[in-house]
């Protein structure tokens, strides 16, 4: 089985090589590493260069942001399997995806999901949020529930079949796309029980009140836009499924 995983960077120096370093120091051995630049003017282009013995796609030019550009790894890639991780992130030991490939050929599944640390962007020792998604039930997503973007592992055929990320939407184009394959669509997921991925700490959605209104605001389109009906209480419990995380 062959993976694809795509990084999208953006005058990310400062963290960029940690995260290279951490897939191409993978135990697993049928990696294809994309990276999708959206034209970076500080060093990341450098650090690119540095490593590009180990990447084997890259392109760096304008981009209207991190959906369009993950789109465009996803059009390049040609493993069975597609996982992101982005600049700021990085994997928590290097046979994580040994342990994907492991658990998609065991579940058969169509896709496979896990755990993730929100860590200090200085200290990335020091865990601020867990987020535990727990097993997958029918109902999981009137109840808030989505698993967390970067730890979501999915076959190359999916993408193919129901589409890639709605590029309308600017902060919840990732939750529409699981609305639309896993409850519309009713793929076949699997949950491995382990944080596989470090987050630095200060995701775009959640910079402050008014770009988490926003938030929800498209929460609420990614229903509409698949015929799907939320409950009354649905998008009240996804942030509050996020407040539960720091305890």
């Amino acid at each position: 089985m062959k993976i694809s995983i795509i990084t999208v960077t953006f005058n990310s120096d400062k963290t960029l090589e940690e995260t290279i370093l951490s897939v191409i120091n993978q135990t697993y051995n049928k990696i294809e590493y994309i990276i999708i630049d959206g034209g970076s003017t500080d060093n990341t282009l450098n650090i690119i260069d540095k490593y590009k013995n180990k990447i084997n796609y890259f392109i760096s030019e304008k981009d209207q942001g991190l959906y369009e550009a993950l789109n465009k790894g996803i059009k390049k890639a040609t493993g069975d399997v597609i996982g992101f991780i982005h600049s700021d992130d990085f994997y928590t030991s290097n046979i994580i995806i040994e342990k994907y490939a492991s658990e998609f050929l065991k579940s058969k599944s169509d896709a496979v999901y896990s755990d993730l640390y929100y860590v200090n962007a200085l200290n990335t020792d020091d865990v601020i949020r867990k987020w535990k998604s727990g097993e997958y039930k029918p109902k999981s997503f009137y109840f808030g529930w989505m698993p967390p973007h970067p730890t979501f592992f999915v076959k190359k055929n999916i993408y193919k079949t129901h589409g890639d990320f709605n590029l309308n939407l600017k902060s919840a184009a990732d939750y529409e796309l699981m609305l639309r394959f896993i409850l519309k669509n009713k793929i076949v997921i699997s949950y491995l029980p382990e944080y596989t991925i470090k987050m630095r700490i200060g995701g775009k959605s959640n910079a402050s009140f008014s770009n988490r209104f926003k938030a929800n605001k498209e929460d609420r389109q990614a229903w509409d836009i698949n015929g799907l009906k939320p409950k009354f209480y649905t998008l009240y419990f996804k942030p509050l499924r996020k407040l539960i995380q720091f305890f």
